[in-house]
């Protein structure tokens, strides 16, 4: 199967529930993912330029118990393992930063450079944002520790919790808690 060998359904001109103009997309697919199951993916998009609402998220079409799983990156072929990741999930990676759930977020499919890649956005907005110095240099000093993860040349935990259990770490390395 290609990576784009789904059928996506999409409703266009709908309600926008924040700026109410009939300029919301609504797309919706089923795919299957290796190792996890049928998953459906939503997301919704206001076209309107001034507003930009966006919110996304990955459903399982089976109920599943609560997940709580969590993976030592030690190598950069551990960066390739996928993930999904519902909008209920929270992601830790211990001493850095982490992904919350709440109305702003979303569920998506990546894999763990991905999430480090967000966390790393969250660290340079914290940084480029902090008003003492011992901020910034602390969001430095984990943003060098978050590169060399991403070079292979250090070690992390990453954390996932999901009360709704459509998320996981789609990897046997994935110890479950």
């Amino acid at each position: 199967m290609a990576e784009h060998d789904f059928n996506i359904d999409i409703l266009e001109g709908e309600e926008c529930p924040f700026c109410r103009r009939k300029t919301l997309t609504l797309r919706q697919a089923e795919r299957e993912i290796p190792y996890f199951g049928n998953v459906l993916i939503f997301s919704m998009d206001c076209e309107d330029e001034e507003c930009g609402y966006h919110k996304a998220d990955v459903e399982t079409t089976e109920e599943r118990p609560p997940v709580k799983q969590s993976l030592q990156v030690d190598s950069e072929e551990d960066l390739k393992i996928r993930i999904v990741k519902s909008s209920n999930a929270t992601i830790k990676i211990p001493h850095v930063g982490s992904i919350e759930p709440g109305e702003a977020s979303n569920g998506y499919v990546t894999n763990v450079e991905g999430i480090i890649n967000r966390i790393k956005k969250q660290v340079e907005f914290l940084r480029e944002n902090a008003e003492e110095d011992s901020e910034k240099k602390k969001a430095k000093n984990m943003l060098k520790k978050l590169n060399k993860v991403l070079w292979g040349q250090e070690k992390i935990m990453l954390n996932l919790d999901d009360p709704t259990g459509n998320s996981a770490i789609i990897s046997e390395k994935a110890a479950k808690k």
